[in-house]
This record gives structure tokens, sequence and C-alpha cells, in this order.
């Protein structure tokens, strides 16, 4: 049940929308403003109040962001008026997937107004979001995540709290990782066995019920078996994401030869005009690398039992 918290919402956009119409839907009084006058109309369907200015959002008792980039977020609140235009004591809550630097002069900046400043990126993609199945990664002031976690109960089915500084970017850029190798694997596995001719539908099988079935393979497969690579997380998405990663490393003075070739794969994809299909693209990239054709998916085909 919701309490007596007022949110407000700035970006409007994939995950944004979602999450801030489940919220209204939960019965949180919340208020919500993007750039695009269409994505406020469409979050206004949800239940969210209209925020025709950035000062009607931000005025709230929680204010979320959900931005595309750094450079979003540090124009937002750092060369924009966001900071400014919250009331002291106030909590601003950081949702999005950004670097561990912008987050962190975000925070010194915050700090320096009396603002409650969380890092909490969520893990999952918007095909989930209105479903309350996302989770989220916390860290900032203790005492501004137990005030947080109820909201967060409300869209998020897992939160972890990881300590007070940049704790959560590291890990939601952890687990952007794993899922970017992972879907460059998949792609090469994928093709080495439509090589030693089994059947598209056998090969899935093989990958989901094998010790390499993990749920993002059973998610992907699923969207395999029918070809489907309609976005829900993108290869330019992901591109910048492993930017971000690689820079994470070099940062921290750690080689990342895994996320520097992983990276140049998605650069391979977004080159050929990929750039908005899904992340597991890297199938149809690792097949047109073996001059391989889609496959038949009538073909006939086995099931494990």
């Amino acid at each position: 049940m919701a309490g007596t918290a007022t949110l407000g919402w700035i970006g409007l956009g994939k995950m944004g929308l979602p999450i801030s119409t489940r919220l209204a839907g939960a019965g949180y009084a919340i208020a919500g403003h993007d750039r695009d006058q269409s994505r406020i109309a469409a979050a206004s369907e949800g239940g969210v109040t209209p925020a025709a200015t950035l000062g009607d959002a931000a005025r709230h008792d929680i204010v979320f962001t959900s931005l595309p980039d750094d450079k979003v977020l540090r124009a937002l609140a750092l060369e924009g008026e966001l900071l400014s235009l919250m009331r002291p004591g106030a909590l601003l809550v950081e949702t999005s997937t950004v670097s561990p630097g912008i987050s962190a002069e975000v925070g010194e900046a915050a700090e320096k107004r009396g603002i409650l400043y969380l890092r909490a990126p969520v893990s999952g993609n918007a095909a989930i979001a209105h479903t309350g199945n996302l989770t989220c990664f916390v860290s900032g002031p203790e005492a501004a995540f137990e005030a947080f976690l109820p909201v967060a109960k409300d869209f998020t089915r897992a939160q972890k709290y990881l300590g007070t500084g940049e704790e959560a970017r590291y890990a939601k850029l952890s687990v952007n990782l794993m899922i970017a190798v992972s879907a460059a694997m998949m792609g090469e596995s994928v093709v080495l066995a439509r090589k030693g001719n089994l059947a598209w539908q056998d090969i899935l099988d093989v990958l989901t019920n094998s010790a390499v079935g993990s749920p993002m393979v059973h998610y992907k497969a699923k969207s395999l078996e029918t070809r489907d690579f309609s976005s829900t997380f993108s290869c330019r998405q992901m591109a910048k994401d492993l930017d971000l990663i690689v820079d994470a490393g070099q940062a921290a003075e750690m080689s990342m030869p895994l996320a520097s070739m992983t990276r140049e794969i998605y650069g391979a994809l977004i080159g050929r005009g990929e750039g908005e299909a899904d992340f597991i693209s890297t199938v149809r990239l690792a097949e047109w690398l073996a001059g391989l054709e889609a496959p038949d998916l009538n073909k006939n085909q086995g099931r494990l039992r």
C-alpha cells in the first residue's frame, strides 16, 4: 500500500514510463516530467500527474530520475536546475545506468544542498518493468535507503543495499558485463551448433537444458525460437554500457580484454545497421561472419525430454 510520500519522476522513456505508471497504480501521488510531451501524455493515461515543468516534478518528497546517459544526467543535475529546485531533506533516487564518476559528482553536489542521494540502478528490461519483476542495487545513505525501500518494493522484486558510495554503480556495470559477454558467447555457440548440422530448435533446447542454461539464456532462447530481434535492450544501449564498463576498468587500473572485445562486437552490429535491434543480434553477426543464412525454422527437429 502506498505511503504518504509524494513522488516526482523525471524521464518517461522505456523504463521510466512503465515504472512510474506502476507506482501510480499502486496508489502513489506521482508527477511525471519529460522533454517529450507525448511521453507525459502517455504517463498521464497510466495515472501519472503531468508535470509541465521540471520544477513541478522536483518539488516532491522523493524524486526519481531515469535518464539515457552521463551527458543527460550532467546537464540535468550539475549544469541544470534539478538540485536547486529540490527542497533540502528530499530524496533523489537515480535509477539510470551511468558511470561511477558522474554519479559521485552528483552525490557531492546533492550533499552540499542537503539532498539525500541514492544510486539505485535497476536490472531488467522494459518488457518486464510494468510487472514489478525488476531488481535494484542501491548505495548511498542507509537511512535514505530505508525511506526508499517501501516504494522500491512496489516496482521491484528484490532490493540490495550495497554501501554508502558508488557500489551500486559498479554492481550494475558488473551485471551488464556478464549479460553482454553471455550474448556474444551465445551467438558463437549457436553458429557452431548450426555448423554441426543441429536444427534450430534443437540448438536452443541443448543450451537451455544444459549447465549454461541461465535465466538470460532461457529468456533469449524463447525469442530466438521465432528469431524475434525486436529490441528489449538495443545493441546501441549495450555499446554505451560497455563503454562505461571499459572506462570504469581503466579507472580501476585493471585489464578488461573480454569487455573490450565484446564492445567491438557491438560496434560491428551498429556498423551493420543493427544499432536499434535487440542485443541478442550477436547471433546474426556470428551467422554473417560464418557465411550462414537464416535457418529454416520448419526443419524437422526434436525436443529434449
